[in-house]
């Protein structure tokens, strides 16, 4: 990639991008999977043509199902959803029969807070339109029990981000270590929550735009 004129990522290195005339096109790899992307079909072509010189590889088309996330595209824009991959999960530990209910999760008022300021189906539209117009905003959210593990009185943090109001990356790990307060325990969740912001937003500099 790099002596067909593509650079490296520095936010992740599976990402090779390629700049020209004031437009990008896209290669991210994982193992022998590769998505190709960008807003210049003639370097896409190009570069498709070149991979196929280097590689015995096949053209799948349009991007519909990724490392477990499925692709759906309409004239609003492009829905991402893991129903196949949660379907698939719940299948292979022998719980597809069982009966939905609310996700059992701890109730605090860091909980609450959390769900007032989540975006609304609708403000998530608007946000996403305004992206479309050239406006970016990245938010993070960070919560954390204290000493929520009654066994060993660890504490449990979590994060979630979004994108032009859209949720793009999340995660929930117990701590590695006991936090004397609950203070402590915040403060590493926040730690992780701010990390992973500043990762999404060398990413996002590094394909272009300007959150």
């Amino acid at each position: 990639m790099k002596k067909y004129g593509y650079r490296q990522g520095n936010a992740d290195h599976t990402l090779f991008i390629k700049r020209m005339g004031g437009k990008v096109t896209l290669l991210i790899m994982y193992v022998d999977d590769m998505v190709v992307t960008g807003d210049d079909t003639e370097k896409i072509k190009r570069l498709q043509g070149y991979l196929s010189l280097e590689f015995e590889m096949k053209d799948l088309g349009g991007l519909k199902y990724f490392l477990g996330i499925e692709v759906a595209r309409s004239h609003d824009g492009i829905y991402l959803s893991q129903r196949k991959y949660v379907l698939d999960l719940l299948s292979e530990i022998g719980m597809l029969a069982c009966i939905p209910v609310e996700t059992p999760i701890v109730q605090n008022h860091h909980l609450a807070i959390y769900q007032d300021q989540v975006p609304t189906n609708k403000e998530r539209y608007q946000r996403l339109v305004e992206w479309k117009n050239g406006h970016m905003e990245v938010k993070g959210y960070t919560i954390a029990d204290w000493a929520g593990n009654i066994t060993d009185r660890r504490s449990t943090s979590g994060y979630f981000t979004f994108v032009a109001g859209n949720l793009v990356t999340w995660r929930s790990k117990k701590q590695n270590v006991v936090a004397r307060s609950t203070a402590e325990a915040e403060y590493k969740g926040m730690a992780h929550g701010i990390c992973e912001l500043l990762w999404l937003r060398i990413l996002l500099t590094e394909i272009g735009f300007k959150p």
